[in-house]
């Protein structure tokens, strides 16, 4: 059993009373649980051939709306979270320099149903283990240094980390179902997508649909393939099928390619995907 569906089912357990009010939210435990996953390895950092180090520290920003909705039973769902990450580790055969703690907080900047995760690798302050159940071996370990959310952590003796980089700082991913979506910037086409009533801001140049947790945005259809389909943001913006098992269709029609316009509706499985744009 996948340990999404394990997390799934833990949850379900624990829907009793008020507690039920949680899945109310445009954002589900589970889409964070598949971002949290995708956080862990996109900053795996290898200390050797038996050791690779994860992000243990996350952060998980959420629309005011959403947060409210959350914030009530954020204790219990962390828990859960960290829990969750800790067996996605074990399965992975990543380590953690400390403790695994998952927070949420709230950003006036993220429409509802969108998310932003952050996460940085904090070195264990008390003489322990510093493997928390996850695969490989935990002595003799490297130290690290804290890292900064977004940033890796250091090992011992490397230059000191800019608190702010040269240039523009790039912004923190942003997640529908894990998907990026950053603040846009006044006067720009705003892109979205709209899938069961839930709104997944677009702000990469290419945003991939499917039913992996590494897709950028996860559809629980057994119709849509692992990597189904890609939208590519351009002039015009378009949708490409990725090989997929049941193809797609825009507007009524089966194709590989299309090009896409306010209100273009494209069907994956038995999911339909509504795009949006606005200037804004």
């Amino acid at each position: 059993m996948g340990v999404l569906k394990r997390f799934e089912q833990r949850l379900e357990g624990l829907v009793n009373g008020t507690f039920a009010k949680v899945f109310k939210s445009e954002v589900q435990p589970v889409e964070i649980a598949g971002a949290l996953q995708r956080e862990c390895d996109n900053n795996a950092t290898i200390w050797n051939r038996d050791r690779t180090v994860v992000p243990n520290d996350f952060i998980v920003e959420l629309s005011t709306p959403d947060y409210e909705r959350l914030s009530p039973y954020s204790g219990q769902l962390g828990d859960e979270l960290a829990s969750m990450v800790r067996d996605y580790a074990k399965q992975q055969r990543y380590t953690f320099m400390g403790a695994i703690k998952v927070h949420l907080q709230k950003a006036d900047d993220l429409d509802t149903g969108l998310y932003r995760v952050r996460s940085r690798t904090l070195a264990s302050s008390e003489s322990q283990d510093p493997q928390q159940a996850a695969g490989g071996p935990g002595a003799g370990a490297p130290q690290q240094r804290p890292g900064g959310y977004g940033y890796p952590a250091q090992p011992a003796g490397a230059p000191p980390m800019p608190s702010t980089p040269p240039g523009a700082r790039p912004a923190p991913r942003t997640s529908g179902a894990g998907a990026g979506a950053g603040a846009q910037q006044q006067g720009q086409t705003r892109r979205w997508i709209e899938i069961n009533g839930s709104r997944h801001q677009i702000s990469r140049p290419t945003l991939v649909l499917g039913r992996s947790t590494d897709a950028d945005v996860r559809i629980d259809d057994p119709g849509v393939s692992r990597r189904h389909c890609e939208i590519r943001v351009g002039t015009p913006p378009t949708v490409q099928d990725l090989g997929s098992t049941n193809g797609i269709v825009v507007d009524g029609q089966h194709t590989t390619r299309a090009t896409l316009r306010d209100g273009s509706r494209i069907v994956v499985g038995s999911t339909t995907i509504v795009y949006r744009q606005a200037e804004g």
